[in-house]
């Protein structure tokens, strides 16, 4: 159901605007910066981080790659021409970006916020529809980015699920567009197994 709902915001065209995605990177910022002693308290309790350390390792690395994403939208986003060869002439070429559709991120315990959100920021900023999964190791980081992130981000094209490698592998029987995993080399191959099936 959750994929079926994106799948039709992203079918919508809920996500290909400048302004979207904009909007949603803002809200992100936003999101972090407002809640920063919460994220701390929820690491603190997940990974025994201390607030600095949360502060530098986790929080200021996304910051900045939201305003690095912020700074070059546009320019991502404008057509790029292409030479063509000259048996084409006169034909004109241009790339031009499309976001993949629904992607899912699966996030890790050792760095449950910022592989998570810095996945995040690059899948908004390509105009995409996402699925958040959480590490269920990082319980309080979890329950705290579902608990935020539909309160900030657009509930049409972005979600969070919560679960265990059950409801990962139920995620990934789904049609999907892009899968993005951080974490060990068994569990990776198990992804890249499973998201060959539907050819993602």
């Amino acid at each position: 159901e959750v994929v079926d709902s994106l799948r039709q915001g992203f079918d919508r065209s809920v996500t290909r605007s400048y302004h979207w995605r904009r909007t949603q990177l803002i809200e992100l910022r936003r999101m972090l910066l407002g809640n920063h002693v919460a994220i701390e308290d929820a690491l603190r309790q997940d990974l025994g981080k201390p607030p600095m350390e949360t502060d530098i390792t986790e929080l200021a690395i996304v910051t900045g790659e939201i305003e690095h994403a912020l700074s070059r939208l546009k320019r991502w986003m404008r057509p790029r021409k292409v030479r063509v060869p000259l048996t084409l002439a006169p034909g004109r070429g241009q790339v031009v970006q499309e976001p993949l559709g629904v992607v899912l991120i699966i996030g890790p315990w050792n760095y449950p916020l910022q592989l998570v959100t810095g996945p995040l920021i690059g899948a908004l900023a390509a105009g995409n529809a996402v699925i958040v999964k959480p590490s269920e190791v990082a319980a309080a980081t979890s329950a705290l980015l579902a608990d935020l992130i539909p309160r900030y981000l657009d509930r049409r094209a972005v979600a969070v699920v919560e679960g265990g490698p059950e409801v990962t592998g139920r995620l990934l029987e789904q049609r999907l567009d892009h899968v993005f995993f951080t974490g060990s080399e068994p569990v990776g191959r198990i992804v890249a197994e499973t998201a060959a099936k539907t050819l993602t």
